[in-house]
Formats: structure tokens, sequence, C-alpha cells
């Protein structure tokens, strides 16, 4: 039923092209659009990679203020969560319609390359795609957060609300925090398999699904990042609570997510087909 219409013979040319047009992708189309964009990632040069993850990491650092600035201005109410947690999505939308790369959708993107050709050269080039990516992705986010840190540059109540949302990102223990990463991961490396077939709803996936990881308190390495730094760089926290109370966990379960949850679940399916056409190829 995929192609339904595409060859209908009650339809013109016309109107089979209509169809065709407004029918969802196999699920094998949407793999290699996703892997396609993994392979040109592996092969962009190192400076260029730094550069975007550089620029995303900070981009996502407005999921963080406006957040703050919509929750500052709400009172202290169950159904604040509900309204502020529509900031959260603005980092996201500048990241991902600005095509700059974060972490999150290169845990899905990167390895589908890999999971295809399983060799040595490909874990290297996914390995090094990762590690710049991540880290000029960290350094973003935390200049961001050093640039914010400044008392007086925002009003008291924002400033205040900037420390409660940092030290909420740090207040859980290690395994709670990893499991709500690993869903935080799985939703973000879904967005970025869904988005091939949403086309003119692109918007509206984006935003549904990173309102659901800021409803759920969802902890994303690169936002959260923000959220933590902010402590330690205004004195309201240390670098322990920073490194054990959040980056560890939330940058082992966001890569759970994506890659187990996401990655190798859609991948499997399609495991047979992809190889044979692989090896028919070469």
């Amino acid at each position: 039923m995929d192609d339904a219409g595409s060859s209908s013979p009650h339809l013109d040319p016309k109107e089979q092209s209509l169809a065709e047009a407004h029918t969802a992708p196999r699920a094998i189309v949407i793999h290699e659009l996703v892997r396609e964009e993994g392979e040109e990632g592996l092969v962009r040069p190192v400076a260029a990679l730094a550069w975007s993850g550089l620029a995303a990491g900070m981009s996502m650092g407005f999921s963080f203020l406006t957040l703050a600035l919509i929750r500052s201005a709400l009172p202290d109410a169950p159904w604040t969560r509900l309204v502020d947690s529509a900031g959260y999505s603005l980092g996201f939308m500048i990241v991902i319609l600005g095509r700059q790369q974060l972490f999150t959708e290169t845990t899905v993107t990167a390895v589908l390359p890999l999971l295809l050709r399983r060799d040595a050269a490909t874990l290297w080039a996914v390995l090094r795609f990762w590690t710049v990516v991540l880290i000029a992705n960290l350094v973003g986010a935390l200049i961001f957060a050093l640039l914010i840190a400044h008392q007086g540059l925002f009003p008291d109540d924002v400033y205040r609300t900037f420390i409660k949302t940092g030290q909420e990102a740090v207040s859980g223990s290690f395994f709670p925090t990893m499991v709500r990463s690993v869903f935080a991961g799985w939703l973000i490396a879904l967005m970025v398999w869904i988005l091939p077939s949403a086309r003119s709803a692109r918007l509206f996936v984006i935003l549904i699904l990173t309102y659901v990881v800021a409803l759920g308190r969802l902890s994303h390495t690169v936002a959260g990042t923000i959220d933590a730094a902010f402590l330690v760089f205004s004195g309201n926290g240390t670098l322990t609570e920073f490194f054990r109370g959040f980056l560890a966990p939330t940058l082992i379960g966001n890569t759970i997510g994506g890659v187990a949850l996401v990655a190798m679940l859609n991948h499997a399916p399609l495991a047979v087909e992809l190889q044979t056409e692989h090896s028919n190829r070469w």
C-alpha cells in the first residue's frame, strides 16, 4: 500500500503523479536518506564539523534561555511546566533547520553507514565524527553558559530561574538521569528519522518531540550542559555536580537512545535487503 494510487487505472498520469507525491516513503527510502546524511558527515573536514558543531552548541543555549524567560514570568503552579516547555524547542529549531551538527542527531545518522559496512575504516570515521561534533557542541554550550552567567545581564527573577533550572539538571542520581537521557536520545533520534517524510510538517515534528523532552525534563547532553554549566560559572554548583550529576549519565543515555533504540532497531528490519544490495553493488 506504500504506492497506493500511483498506478491506479482509474487515475490519469497527472493524478497518479499527485497520488505518488502524497504517499509516505517506504522505510528503506527513509533509511537511505538518513544514511546519506551520515555519509556526508563522515567525509566532512574536521574544521567544517568543528565550526558547525560549535554553532549548534551555542544555538542550543536559546532553549535554556527561552524556557527560563517564559518560566520566570509564570506563577509557581502545577501547569507552569506545560507552558514553559514550549520555549525549549527554539534551540532545536535553529540547529535542525539551520543544518548545524548536533551530537544527538549524529548518533543515528553516522551509525547507519557503520551498520551497513561493518568495517574498521567506517568505525574510525564514525568515532572521529562523533568526537569532533561532541567536543564542539560542548564548547559552544559552555561559551553560551559563560556569557549569561554574569549577574545583572538579565533581571533578578530571570537569573533566579536560571539557577533553579540548572539545579534541576544536576539534582538526579546517576541511574535515573541516565534512563531519562535514554528517552531523550530516543526522541531526538526518532525526530531525525521522521523528518525526511514530514515534508511541510517538519516544524511541527521538531516542536512536538522537543516539547515532550522538555515536559518530561529528559536530559539532553548539549542543552543540559548549558543548564549545568551555568551553575558552575555563576558559583552555584561544582564541577563534580556537573560531570557526575549530569554530563556522564546523560552522554551515556543519549548515545544508547540514539544508537541502540533508533539506529539499530530501524536498521534491523532492512538489514538483509540492504546487505544484498550493498554486496551486489560491490
